[in-house]
């Protein structure tokens, strides 16, 4: 079992990985659940993960407050803003794009009225 706890563990870090480059696929929540995993399969994977340059902090603002900080909610909207941009280039139907930019709104809503870590 623990085997199948690290594997989805490196699956979710992969995931926050690519979530950093697609506006549409979170970040941390993929990160928590990684850290979650690998707190219950691997000791030594727990501790990069909470020691991490870059995944650490978040995982410690997010646990010790529910916090994201101000970097990356910038990063988040302008990934958020980017997306039905593009649509509209890509000339995606209105309806699709209406949707995106309700769904998006409420992420951001959400993102921008987290306390700041």
């Amino acid at each position: 079992m623990r085997y199948l706890w690290a594997g989805l563990g490196i699956v979710c870090v992969a995931l926050g990985v690519i979530g950093a480059f697609l506006p549409l696929l979170p970040t941390v929540p993929f990160l928590l659940l990684a850290a979650f995993l690998f707190a219950r399969s691997s000791e030594r994977l727990h501790h990069w993960i909470l020691s991490h340059r870059t995944f650490g902090p978040m995982i410690d603002d997010w646990n010790r407050s529910g916090a994201i900080r101000p970097r990356a909610k910038r990063i988040a909207t302008l990934s958020i803003i980017a997306l039905p941009a593009l649509s509209m280039l890509a000339s995606a139907p209105i309806f699709i794009v209406v949707i995106q930019i309700l769904i998006l709104a409420t992420v951001l809503i959400f993102i921008w009225t987290r306390p700041n870590g």
